[in-house]
Order: C-alpha cells, then structure tokens, then sequence
C-alpha cells in the first residue's frame, strides 16, 4: 500500500463545530495509524463568506485538540491558476464545453421542466456549438461558464468503504458546471483537482457530501486520473436525532473550550461519535485511538450528540489530570471571575484545586467552587 494520505478541508465560514472537529479527527487518527501524512487544506474559493477570523479561530481549535498537520494550510484561493490548467485541458480534449445560456434561458428551462413534470435539469443546449458560434459568442463579450459532459447512460458507483457500494444513475445529472464565469472553480471541480494534485488516498469527510462524490468521480474520469477511496462519516444529531444547531447548547470547539471542558476530553467524547475501542470502554487516550482507529470499524449508523456524557467524560479527566496542568487550566477561569491578582499564591491555588477536583465536572465548577476560599480572604482582609 502506498503512503496513506488524507485532508481535511475546512471553509473559514464559520467556526469549528463539532462535526468538523471530528472529521479533522478521523482523518488526523486514520494518518497517524497508518504513518501517512495529514494535510489541512483551506477552501476559501467563497471569498464573500470567508474570513481570516473564522481561519484563525479553526486553527487555534485543532491545536488545541492537539490535531497537528503535516502540510499545509494550503489555501484554494491561491490555486486558481491550477484550476484553470485543468479545465482547459478538458475543453480541449471536448470532455468539457463552454456554455454562454443566459439566467434568463436557464429560468425558461427550469419552467418547461417543471411544466412537463421533469426534474429541472440543463438541457445541455450549447453542448455541440461549433467553433465559429463559441468564438462569435466570444467576440461579443459574453462571459461562459464551462460545463463537464456527463455521460448520459450507464451508473456511477461509489466504493465508499463504511457504506459499501452506493449507485447513482447517470440520468440524473446535468452537465454541471465547474467554472464559473468569473473564471472560479465550483466546490466539486477545485476539490477534485486539489485531491489528485496532493496525492490524496483516502477522501474521510461527512455523510452530508456523499451526493457530491459522483460527480467528483465523473471528473476523476474525465481527467483520465486515479480515483481516491471515500469513506462517509455518518452525521452527529442532537439528542431528538435531529440536525444538530446551536438551540442545542455548545457546538463549537471554542465553546466548549470557554465552558471550561478540557482537549483530552473532547478529543475522548468525538471519537466515541462513530468509532468504539475494541474493548468496549469508553475511557481512553489519544495513543489508544490511534493504535486501533480503522475506517472498517467506524459505524453507518448516526450518531446522537449527549452533553451529558460529554460532561462526565470530563469530570474523569479532572479527577485525574496532572495537578500543575489542572492549575495552569484553571487559573484564567479564576483572573475571568476575578477572584485572584496578577501576584497570585501558585501553591495556595493548587492546594484548593486539589481539595475541590473530585466533585467538579468542568475548569468553570472548579472556578466557582473556589470563589468560597477567596471571598473568605477577601472577608477577612477587609475586616483587619
């Protein structure tokens, strides 16, 4: 088997949510298990959406979840030239063609779609305009999308390796863009191009984009290059198994940090979202994970978010956390509730960490828990 290679693509839309972190985590232990590389790329090709402030935020998530990266970031944006290269190749080799429809004839065709009780698809109208019309079209300044000719029989399979063989007839789609006319690759043309170019084997990411993957593999085929093995992470639902959204308390990493939850912790509860050590516990280091972590053994069935269990999960860590690094965590919560200066008495606040440990879940219940020991201080100086 050739070096594993796998990737986790982030958009900086946003923060890092819980199911990014535990697809950034599957793909981290499955390179680690198998000394390949983990590479973080960027997909920033939405350049309104994207901020360096949601990029920062994503970063600072993954180290300090202690996923570390091989290469990169390597960012889409940079790469549009590559993009380019490759769409051109396909136009000249007529597996793609420029398509100059208006909104206006795209509208006319959704509507007589839907008038004839069709699925609203491109009709593939400029998919055989001759050279002369494409550079007519051309001189008159009209700006093209370029579009993938998608075979119009047979089935495209996916060998996904949790879900088994997934079909998808080829009738279904439409010669779907992959340039845009501001010359920007779509999501599934700039992700196939980076994939092939970064030499990545293995494609870990979540079941919501395996309806993308045909068309990926449509491209793969079209540019006559190596098709990756996909594996489709089922989705992380909230407690009532629906979609999980920020109505059901912390989502993001940066939360769950401010909640006081420590990275062991979270890295322990997001691989049980999913993925079970071969003994059944529920208790383990990352070292552990990382020795038995296969994608063969993570689950098709989705899995159901539990604070709760989150939350005891954490309370094991802090009853056996190393004391100085349990201090060294507690002591912002402490400065955030001001309830110490910046001249601190290090061993005093160690003894009362240690003392309040054993009943608290979270840095924030040690904090509070502690607040008692430095009111009666406080009490007590302004009394002398």
């Amino acid at each position: 088997m050739s070096e594993v290679r796998v990737r986790f693509a982030p958009s900086p839309t946003g923060s890092l949510h819980i199911g990014g972190a535990r697809t950034a985590l599957f793909n981290w232990l499955f390179a680690r298990h198998n000394g390949g590389k983990f590479i973080l790329r960027v997909d920033d090709t939405d350049l309104q959406r994207s901020t360096e402030e949601s990029m920062k935020g994503i970063l600072e998530g993954l180290r300090w979840l202690g996923i570390d990266w091989d290469e990169g970031p390597i960012y889409q944006s940079q790469r549009i030239e590559e993009y380019r290269k490759f769409a051109n190749k396909l136009l000249e080799e007529g597996k793609a063609y420029y398509c100059f429809c208006t909104k206006e004839e795209l509208e006319e065709m959704r509507k007589q779609a839907e008038k004839e009780g069709r699925p609203p698809m491109y009709t593939g109208k400029c998919r055989n305009l001759t050279k002369e019309q494409i550079e007519e079209h051309l001189r008159q300044g009209r700006k093209p999308v370029i579009r993938l000719k998608v075979p119009q029989q047979g089935k495209t399979v996916v060998h996904d390796v949790i879900r088994g063989d997934v079909e998808f007839d080829n009738s279904t789609f439409d010669d779907f863009i992959i340039m845009k006319s501001d010359n920007m690759p779509t999501y599934n043309f700039a992700t196939v191009v980076d994939d092939y170019q970064m030499g990545i084997t293995h494609v870990i990411r979540a079941e919501e984009l395996l309806s993308n993957t045909p068309k990926q593999i449509l491209i793969y085929e079209a540019l006559g290059v190596e098709i990756p093995q996909f594996a489709h992470v089922s989705m992380v639902l909230a407690p009532d198994r629906s979609k999980l959204s920020k109505r059901h308390g912390a989502t993001s990493v940066q939360e769950f940090r401010d909640q006081g939850y420590l990275p062991e912790a979270i890295v322990n509860y997001i691989t049980l979202l999913g993925w079970m050590p071969k003994d059944g516990e529920e208790i383990f280091d990352v070292s552990k994970s990382i020795k038995e972590f296969t994608l063969e053994r993570v689950s098709k069935n989705p899995a159901v978010y539990d604070v709760q269990k989150l939350t005891w999960i954490n309370g094991h860590y802090i009853r056996n956390y190393d004391l100085d690094k349990l201090t060294e965590a507690v002591i912002p919560f402490l400065k955030a509730k001001n309830l110490i200066r910046e001249d601190f008495d290090y061993d005093y606040i160690k003894k009362i960490v240690s003392a309040v440990r054993e009943r608290e879940k979270t840095l924030v219940d040690i904090a509070d828990a502690m607040s008692y020991y430095f009111t009666e201080v406080n009490e007590y100086e302004e009394k002398g």
